[in-house]
């Protein structure tokens, strides 16, 4: 026992020792022993002799009580999943078990998450939904398993880039993030590369993330009654299978209005910049080696109608875009029945820009 325990014993929980009751969570492997059913005296010597294993200490003295072989039913298999919707059953003193895959924690008026739950490193599914929980800590990005987050009905002001460039890039599959009080996301959300499946319903988002195309994953997209205005020109790389933005402030876009952020003649950096990423377009050429304003350009850059960049100066205007497009089923956005909404275009250049206007006159004609 002495060279399995020593320096290996995390903590003690002896809470109900008097009740035949104990944990012993264990470093290596991270494994929580629970005793019970025990004599309270038996357990006492048991709980000495393995403080003092842990310590190196030399236990063959001890007068512990020879061992009985259990019967197969009377042990308890490690808890895979634990729900709790009522404040007075949270547990205070207890851990949760370590073993734990799925956790839900509703209706317990929760401020904040609570530290103990960042160690479960089994965790799969995590429930926190119901709640009045204002941050998360970066810490749930350690959970290398969690592939379901559920934070539905909580305060939540934001969702930080750490969380977003955390192990959850390569886990997190569904993330439900609805009635809070989210004004925004940041751009690295879509670094979430594996969600499927994304709530954001009953929010007072302003935008969505402008390179939301790059969850290629994504089949499930929920973001009914935000302020949304419009819609990023990569919503339309999406391929999603549902799609609910009812109860946005959506408004017929106009081609005729359109802001302008263009020098003539366009700066050197701009000509290269666009030439980067161009070539970046065309060839997929790894910009690892690049100089990092060609990184950061390539971030920034949008794709003109012509096929090529426009960096930091472009025509920006807004055009309606029916949702069919971008999800096999669509969710009205509006009381009249309406499947459209208006979607953000870039142009590299006035001559793209007055072709593009042509081309709305020749249809507007027909």
């Amino acid at each position: 026992m002495e060279s399995v325990l020593k320096d290996n014993i995390e903590k003690f929980f002896t809470w109900f020792v008097e009740e035949g009751k104990a944990t012993v969570r264990i470093k290596e492997p991270a494994v929580d022993i629970c005793l019970s059913k025990a004599n309270a005296n038996s357990l006492k010597s048991f709980l000495s002799a393995a403080r003092m294993a842990d310590r190196g200490c030399d236990t063959s003295s001890l007068p512990l009580a020879t061992l009985t072989p259990v019967r197969a039913r009377d042990v308890e298999k490690p808890k895979k999943k634990l729900t709790i919707v009522s404040k007075k059953d949270y547990p205070l003193t207890s851990s949760f078990p370590y073993s734990l895959e799925q956790l839900q924690v509703s209706y317990c008026k929760l401020s904040r998450v609570d530290m103990r739950m960042l160690s479960l490193k089994a965790l799969r599914k995590l429930d926190l939904s119901n709640n009045h929980i204002k941050k998360l800590p970066a810490t749930i990005g350690d959970l290398g398993c969690l592939a379901e987050l559920i934070l539905h009905n909580n305060q939540l002001e934001s969702f930080s880039e750490a969380l977003c460039l955390s192990t959850l890039q390569r886990t997190l599959q569904s993330l439900d993030l609805s009635q809070n009080c989210l004004r925004g996301l940041p751009a690295q959300f879509c670094q979430l590369r594996e969600l499927v499946n994304l709530k954001l319903d009953d929010n007072k988002l302003a935008w969505l993330p402008f390179r939301v195309g790059r969850l290629s994953k994504l089949r499930f997209l929920s973001a009914a009654h935000n302020q949304l205005a419009l819609l990023p020109g990569d919503f339309r790389k999406l391929s999603l299978e549902n799609l609910d933005l009812f109860g946005n402030p959506f408004t017929a876009p106009n081609p005729l209005d359109h802001s302008i952020h263009l020098t003539f003649p366009l700066s050197l950096q701009e000509l290269a910049s666009r030439a980067v990423v161009n070539l970046r377009f065309r060839s997929r050429t790894d910009l690892s080696s690049s100089p990092p304003t060609s990184a950061g350009d390539l971030e920034l850059s949008e794709a003109c109608e012509c096929g090529r960049a426009c960096v930091r100066f472009f025509i920006r205007t807004a055009v309606s875009m029916n949702l069919h497009q971008v999800s096999h089923t669509v969710v009205l956005v509006d009381d009249m029945g309406g499947t459209e909404a208006p979607v953000q275009r870039h142009f590299c250049s006035l001559s793209c820009y007055s072709e593009f206007l042509d081309n709305c006159l020749q249809r507007g004609a027909r």
